[in-house]
């Protein structure tokens, strides 16, 4: 398999894209400075015993969340069962370790997201290229994805040995091979970056930030461009050679599969990356069978459904179905890791009737999972067809660090409707029918001027009879969906200033589709916002025209057009 980095750098952001076989399956933008990963100096806010979690101010908008459990206990004798160690940490009590005011240093282990404030831990861990360093603890650990016992015992002998006095020590996945010398180079330099976060907290006044995590494009230096990866491409002269001195630090061995992209088209555009980015941002994802996954990313879970659309199958509908969850099984994992999901995450597979067809799925789904450098847990198919795993959360993910929530639906992801927002308006000309005067006059969207208008115009006509008030509706094309205005005046007023048009007269109006669905209604709006439901019209659709008004109404006219206005196309 082919696996490529793509680095495209500006003064703005930095994306970095993780190809498999030229196909898209990580990416990963900066527009900011990151938080996770970053050690602050903070000062304890409030202590709430009833939820056994403190709020430390770091410096940040928002209070971070410290869980007791976060707080680094003391250490208790080497020979202590593990099930001892448990029980004394469930029996601590969050008043008994911390008080208000207390300055005390944290690490951000999951950034600010949506309401809530970032979460730190006492428990600081300074990753390196092999190893991770843990002041204040004592273990070693070694990897789990390294699976061969040997290599696993001579990694532990190896930690034994180098490990520094005072400080705990992981071997990453990445140290598999290493010699001791390799690995003591990595201690080494993170011993002296532990110092220099020691000096600095001495220094600084809290709350403030006394180690800022490094940057995206190092951090991917750090823990993806390994072995596995056959080459990295970067698109800024710059960034190259700063990549190039990082990696004659922590991979030396691998600065030749570097490379410097210096062609005119955009590294993005040339690897055809571009094109996937706007399908990320979509709910829908279709699959080359026709099958396709809706995907809901909410604040307290992801759900994943998956349909089989244009699917038909060719033999019978139990292997249709299984064919198509394991199909929908790759892109899902794939999703995972491109979109960078986290949290509880729900996959609404097609039920399958066959004890063994599930037990199929679930190991293709857990054997592609095993990809993933997150660390994930996944439950059993249950009894409805759905799979339930949690992914390791860190901050947001990718569609929210380049999205936002619609203003105008404020991420519901619905909007009222266009007949919704003229009951709306009805309901207010209703109330207002004790303010003085005989008429009204609404500046609301363009299509909610139709759907007051209806069809003929007889719903605006029968809601004059009903209110015994002339009404005036007129297109504001600045108006956002839900927004309108209603004034009350008398008709020789808005007559004079509104209706100044006589049959025969000939206007120029920009020709549009009506806004309702399965309508072939062409209509025509005027520069002053005036509707004009056209007989004709249909080649001039998009474009400008001299329409001919054949009658004349307060808040509509019916005409037809006789000829293009102007060369250009319309511009509303």
């Amino acid at each position: 398999m082919d696996v490529e980095i793509l680095v495209n750098c500006s003064h703005r952001e930095t994306r970095i894209a993780l190809l498999e076989d030229r196909q898209l399956m990580e990416y990963r933008v900066e527009r900011e400075e990151r938080v996770v990963g970053s050690i602050f100096k903070g000062i304890v806010q409030n202590v709430l015993q009833g939820m056994d979690a403190a709020f430390v101010d770091i410096g940040l908008e928002r209070n971070a969340f410290l869980y007791v459990a976060d707080i680094l206990p003391d250490e208790a004798p080497e020979n202590t069962p593990s099930a001892i160690k448990r029980s004394e940490l469930r029996r601590r009590k969050i008043k008994d370790l911390l008080r208000p005011g207390q300055q005390i240093m944290v690490q951000v282990t999951k950034g600010p997201r949506g309401t809530k404030g970032a979460r730190v831990t006492t428990r600081i861990a300074l990753p390196g290229r092999y190893v991770v360093l843990m002041p204040e603890a004592t273990h070693v650990g070694v990897s789990r994805k390294i699976e061969e016992r040997a290599e696993r015992e001579r990694l532990r002998k190896v930690g034994d040995k180098i490990i520094p006095k005072g400080f705990g020590l992981i071997l990453r996945t990445e140290c598999e091979g290493r010699t001791e010398a390799e690995l003591r180079a990595d201690v080494k330099f993170l011993e002296q970056l532990w110092a220099q976060v020691k000096t600095a907290s001495k220094r600084q006044k809290a709350p403030a930030c006394v180690h800022r995590d490094q940057t995206l494009l190092y951090r991917t230096l750090r823990d993806i461009f390994s072995d596995g990866i056959d080459r990295m491409v970067i698109d800024d002269p710059d960034e190259y050679e700063k990549v190039q001195l990082a990696a004659s630090v922590v991979a030396p061995q691998m600065r030749d599969r570097i490379t410097l992209f210096d062609k005119d088209q955009p590294i993005f555009d040339q690897f055809g990356i571009e094109k996937e980015l706007e399908r990320l941002l979509d709910k829908k994802v279709w699959l080359k069978s026709g099958v396709y996954l809706v995907i809901d990313e909410m604040e307290a879970l992801t759900a994943i459904d998956i349909n089989t659309g244009k699917q038909v199958g060719s033999t019978s509908l139990n292997d249709t179905i299984l064919r198509t969850n394991l199909e929908a099984a790759d892109e899902v994992c794939r999703q995972l890791r491109l979109r960078d999901m986290g949290g509880i995450i729900v996959i609404d597979f097609i039920d399958m009737e066959s004890a063994e067809d599930r037990r199929k799925l679930l190991k293709h789904f857990t054997d592609r999972l095993s990809r993933d450098r997150a660390r994930t847990r996944v439950g059993k198919i249950s009894s409805l067809g759905l799979i339930e795993i949690t992914r390791k959360r860190t901050g947001e993910s990718v569609t929210e660090t380049i999205m936002e929530s619609c203003p105008m639906c404020e991420g519901r992801g619905r909007i009222p409707s266009k007949d919704t927002v003229s009951l709306w308006i009805e309901r207010d000309m209703r109330r207002k029918l004790s303010d003085p005067g005989n008429a009204y006059l609404v500046e609301c969207h363009p299509a909610v001027v139709e759907s007051l208008i209806g069809a003929d115009g007889e719903m605006v006509e029968e809601l004059e009879h009903e209110l015994r008030r002339g009404i005036y509706l007129r297109a504001n094309f600045d108006l956002e969906w839900d927004e309108y205005e209603i004034r009350t005046g008398t008709i020789e007023q808005y007559d004079r200033e509104f209706l100044g048009y006589r049959r025969s007269q000939v206007v120029e109006c920009n020709v549009r589709r009506s806004a309702f669905d399965n309508s072939s209604k062409i209509i025509g709006w005027t520069d002053s916002g005036y509707y004009v439901e056209l007989a004709s019209g249909e080649e001039y659709v998009g474009m400008r025209a001299k329409v001919c008004l054949l009658d004349i109404r307060r808040s509509f006219a019916v005409g037809e057009t006789i000829l293009p206005g102007v060369a250009t196309t319309a511009g509303r």
